[in-house]
């Protein structure tokens, strides 16, 4: 038996852990069943509920990837296709994935390399800083492609060898231009 205080009360018998347990106010739980006696606990068991639910959802959390959708159509200026890499730069900046989605309609579907043309200049524009997720795949009316942010593990440059010092040169003082002998002749 261990009461709300985590101190050990040794083996007690289940009315006097009941009674104990209505004198605090609390519940009896039973931990492990399957020890010989059982152990049984005094506590909140709603709060108990509670903060392991929340804990589940602090951990759950914490591994989600979110993915956000930019469309853009082959005729979008390239002013506003500039607004729109800019939002892709705050998703990727919070550790999003982003999905860019080409939407064609009518003939535009007939220039589908007009779209990979442009997926390219995103990738040209993003540079070393994503990497491709899903290389852009036509699917029915719409072409996608998905990036990802590089880890800031893999970009560091502490892995590359850094060139050595070279010293300044130093001016020759006046003397040492005087001791000097001209080798022409």
């Amino acid at each position: 038996m261990i009461d709300q205080n985590q101190q050990q009360l040794g083996v007690i018998s289940l009315n006097d852990a009941l009674d104990l347990a209505r004198e605090a106010g609390l519940d009896l739980v039973e931990v492990s069943p399957t020890e010989k006696p059982p152990v049984c606990r005094i506590m909140d068991y709603g709060k108990f509920k509670y903060d392991r639910k929340k804990r589940q959802k602090q951990a759950a959390g914490a591994h989600v990837t979110v993915l956000k959708e930019i469309r853009i159509r082959p005729k979008t200026d390239t002013n506003d296709r500039q607004i729109k890499l800019k939002h892709a730069r705050e998703f990727l900046g919070e550790g999003h994935k982003v999905q860019f989605t080409m939407l064609f309609r009518g003939r535009e579907r007939f220039h589908k390399e007009r779209a990979v043309d442009i997926f390219d200049s995103i990738l040209v524009e993003f540079g070393e800083s994503v990497k491709v997720e899903r290389r852009p795949v036509m699917e029915g009316r719409r072409m996608t492609m998905v990036i990802a942010p590089v880890k800031a593990s893999s970009q560091s440059d502490s892995s590359a060898p850094k060139p050595p010092k070279q010293e300044p040169k130093q001016e020759p003082t006046p003397e040492q231009k005087a001791n000097e002998c001209p080798t022409g002749n």
